[in-house]
Order: structure tokens, then C-alpha cells, then sequence
């Protein structure tokens, strides 16, 4: 089916050309309202996730997310490969905050929050317009021959866009590895941790090569949250749109000419500058409506107000509204669906709550030794073979840790150990115990057994097992 005249710009993206090659975008400078706000916004952001993996909370590091030992920080509560589901449970969290956002207030996390979006705009991005200029300089710049002005000018850049590449891996590193972590690799000789250096270096030409040539490509293909939004928004959702019932008007947009009653002729107030389209990171025209290349980051907004200002026209023509507040002039409620979505999360914020407070410090794991057999010895006495493992999740050591038999009469007993022990800070202890438990006080020949960890004389956790005996032919 043939597409519309007026959808004909959804069949292409504005970053590829005709003959399916790169259109490099050169957005002019911003400035306005909002990009003061987003400026704002973006250097808490920069300094929260450049000093995160450094700051610690009782001892654990704020945000980690050791993949290779599966521990992770959040909020500076260490979660273990034991507390998964925990995690998993923020992740829900997070996503359907996320989710929220997008129904009610569209991509607003694209421009206002997201790393990729704070680190382009408001870092790599005014680096190069302070070396290379505004829009009109740097396509200049681009068409002109190789001569020692752009020899200068893409050398310096090159120069000052790896050394900020190179400091972001080492903050990124940093949330995998952790940050004490990466400042001892530091301080220590390179050489002696190739596998972390090599890894710094390719997250380094990674980093360079999304803020250097891939750029908006990034928000336009690879991030799967452009699409998501397609499927989220609806008429309701508040977006950075173009008031096409204004900027139209009877007769469409047009020119402006001095002297002339544009409201007389049936135009809109739509000058028809493009410079809403100059402005934009993404390279769209904001005029053709919602598409999933606008990460909603208010540059065209700013630029549509200072031009209307300087015509006397009112300001708004590219505002935040809906689709509904444009044609009908409904205001913002909350809809069925954004209610549903603020019932779960509540639900699962005061689950993970509840886990958190619950949640024990030590974790004990006890299990009989595989393939190992009950032992029969005398006055009637069955042994049990079984091994333990302590999870710390605590910063500082636990001593004189100790346990003991809950649910029967009995002897436990430590192999190679004295009967009592440290578990390290973040840290596991292991080892092998012995109980022994009377015939006549088993139950047939798999019988439930609660055993209790002490640190001194205080119950700091409770695990069970399976204890075997001989099968009761009574």
C-alpha cells in the first residue's frame, strides 16, 4: 500500500541519505529556558556517576555491578548471588518506573537522564563547539580541504575526546570491578594486570567511537527504548510536540513578511525558519509529529520561543503537551493504565522493602556430603557427614561464630576447626561438620534437622537439613 503524502518522512530516517549513506548532523548550539534546566540536571548527573562507584555506604560501595563474581550494589546494599531475586526485583522496579514515565511524560528520560544523552550534549558535544564553532562553522569545516586549520582543530578534538573516553571506561570499570579495586590497579604497575588494561583500553575506543562518529545513531538504531516508546505512548502522554493546529492554521505554515496579517490569509504561525530542525541532535523535523528519533530534549522548544519572540507571535507553538491537549484542549489526568502501572509499583517497592528489612546479614548453607551415607557407631548413634557454607555480607568481620543443633539432642561437630570461628568482611566460610543424633530420636530414615549459627550466644541465623538414618520398619 502506498504510504500518505504526509507520512512519506516515516519510510527513511533523517541520518541516512537516499543512497542509504550517512547524513552527518551538525545540530546548532542550543540555548534557552530548558537547556539552562538540562544543564543544570546533566552536571548533578555527571557528578553522581562519575564519583558512585567511589562512595561508600557502611562500608559498601554505592553502585557495583560485578558481573564475574555476581555481586552487585545498589544504593550501596550489597546484593549476593543468594539475594538474586532481590535484584531482580529492583530491575522490575526500575523498568516499570521507567515505563511509567514513558505513558505519562514520553522520552523524557532519553534527553533529561540518560548517560548517553548527558555525556553527547553536554560534554563531547560543547567541547566541539568551542573548537569548532557553531553549525554553520562546522559544516564548513567538514567540506574544506585537509590544510593545517582542520589539521589543528579534528587533531585537538581526537586528542581531548580520548582522554575523556579513557576516563569514563575508568569509571566504568569501576562499577564492574569496584572502585577500591580499579584505584589499586591504578596505583600499582600496569603490567601487572594486562587482562584489566586491555579492558580499560577497549572500553576506551568503545566510549570513543559512540561520542565520536556514532553519535545520534545510538538513540536512533541501537537503543531498543526508541521503539519501546511506539508501543507506550498514546494520545494522553505528554511529549515535545508542535501545536499543528496553530502552526498550520487554514492555509498551512508560511514565510513571514513584514507588514502582513498572516491570521487574514489563513497561515499558521509557523514561520517556516527550520530552525527547530538546525537545533535538533537527532536531525528530525518536529513538525511531522511523534517519531521515535526525538529523545524529547527541548532544544526545538527553546529555538521555536526565541523565534516567535522575535516575530511577536506567542511562545508555545513547540511546547510539552499531548495529542489530546493539542486538538482537544484536554489537560493532563492520569489514565487507567498509568494508575495500573503506580498500583504495581507501589506493590513491588513495598515488596523489596519488606525483603530488605528481613533480610539477614549472614547466609548459612547447609548440606550433606554428596554420595556420603549415614555411619552407624555405639550406644545407637547415627553420624551424618555434611558441609557448611557462612556468607558475610556485612564490611566488618563476624567472630566467634559458632553452631549448634536446634531441633534435637545431639553433637555437632567442626572438622579441622575449633568449634568456633571468623567469617571474613564480604566474605565466605567454608567447611565440613559431623552430626551425630541418637536412633531413637529419629523418625525414619530422612529426617528434618535445624541447626542454629551463633556469634557468642546470640542467634544471628537458622538453616535446616536432611539427616539420614536407618529405615523404621515399625
Amino acid at each position: 500500500m502506498e504510504t500518505p503524502k504526509n507520512e512519506v518522512f516515516r519510510d527513511s530516517i533523517s541520518t541516512v541519505t537516499n543512497e542509504g549513506k550517512r547524513a552527518w548532523v551538525f545540530p546548532k548550539k542550543p540555548s534557552g529556558k530548558f537547556y539552562e534546566y538540562r544543564k543544570w540536571v546533566s552536571y548533578i548527573l555527571l557528578v553522581f556517576l562519575l564519583t558512585a562507584p567511589f562512595i561508600k555506604i557502611n562500608g559498601n560501595q554505592f553502585l557495583m555491578f560485578n558481573i564475574l563474581e555476581r555481586r552487585f550494589n545498589i544504593f550501596g546494599f550489597p546484593f549476593w548471588p543468594q539475594d538474586f531475586f532481590l535484584f531482580v526485583i529492583s530491575m522490575i522496579i526500575g523498568v516499570i518506573f521507567i515505563t511509567l514515565f514513558t505513558v505519562a511524560f514520553g522520552r523524557i528520560f532519553c534527553g533529561w537522564i540518560c548517560p548517553q544523552t548527558i555525556f553527547m550534549e553536554m560534554v563531547f558535544r560543547r567541547i566541539e563547539y568551542w573548537i569548532e564553532g557553531d553549525r554553520g562553522k562546522q559544516i564548513r569545516l567538514a567540506k574544506q580541504p585537509w590544510n593545517a586549520e582542520k589539521i589543528r582543530k579534528k587533531g585537538l578534538k581526537l586528542i581531548i575526546f580520548l582522554f575523556i573516553s579513557f576516563v569514563i571506561a575508568n569509571v566504568f570499570l569501576a562499577y564492574l570491578i569496584g572502585g577500591d579495586t580499579l584505584i589499586s590497579y591504578i596505583t600499582d604497575n600496569p603490567l601487572n594486570h594486562i587482562s584489566n588494561l586491555i579492558s580499560l583500553l577497549i572500553f576506551t575506543a568503545v566510549f570513543y567511537f559512540v561520542f565520536a562518529w556514532f553519535r545520534e545513531q545510538v538513540c536512533v538504531i541501537a537503543c531498543p527504548y526508541g521503539r519501546l516508546q511506539g508501543v507506550l505512548l498514546d494520545n494522553k502522554s505528554i511529549v515535545v510536540a508542535y501545536d499543528h493546529k496553530r502552526g498550520e492554521g487554514e492555509n498551512g505554515r508560511k514565510k513571514i513578511k513584514k507588514n502582513e496579517d498572516r491570521q487574514a490569509l489563513g497561515h499558521g504561525d509557523c514561520i517556516d525558519c527550520f530552525q527547530c530542525v538546525h537545533v535538533c541532535p537527532t536531525g528530525i523535523d518536529i513538525r511531522n509529529g511523534t517519531q521515535l528519533e526525538c529523545v524529547n530534549c527541548t532544544a526545538c522548544i527553546d529555538e521555536c520561543d526565541s523565534i516567535m519572540e522575535s516575530v511577536n507571535l506567542p511562545k508555545g507553538l513547540i511546547r510539552y503537551a499531548s495529542e489530546d491537549n493539542i486538538e482537544k484542549k484536554t489537560p493532563f489526568k492520569l489514565t487507567a493504565r498509568m494508575k495500573g502501572y503506580i498500583a504495581v509499583l507501589t506493590i513491588l517497592i513495598g515488596l523489596l522493602t519488606g525483603m530488605l528489612f528481613l533480610r539477614n546479614d549472614v547466609e548459612a548453607t547447609v548440606l550433606r556430603l554428596p554420595g556420603q551415607l549415614f555411619e552407624h557407631k555405639e550406644n545407637n548413634i547415627i553420624s551424618n557427614v555434611f558441609t557448611y557454607k557462612l556468607i558475610n555480607k556485612t564490611t566488618h568481620d563476624i567472630e566467634d561464630v559458632s553452631f549448634k543443633l536446634m531441633s534435637h539432642k545431639g553433637d555437632l561437630k567442626l572438622v579441622a576447626t575449633s568449634n568456633s570461628f571468623t567469617v571474613p568482611k564480604l566474605g565466605i566460610a567454608k567447611g565440613t561438620l559431623f552430626v551425630e543424633i541418637n536412633n531413637a530420636a529419629l523418625t525414619g530414615d530422612r529426617n528434618k534437622i535445624k541447626i542454629g549459627v551463633y556469634k557468642g550466644d546470640t542467634l544471628i541465623e537458622t538453616t535446616t537439613a536432611n539427616f539420614l538414618g536407618p529405615r523404621s520398619y515399625r
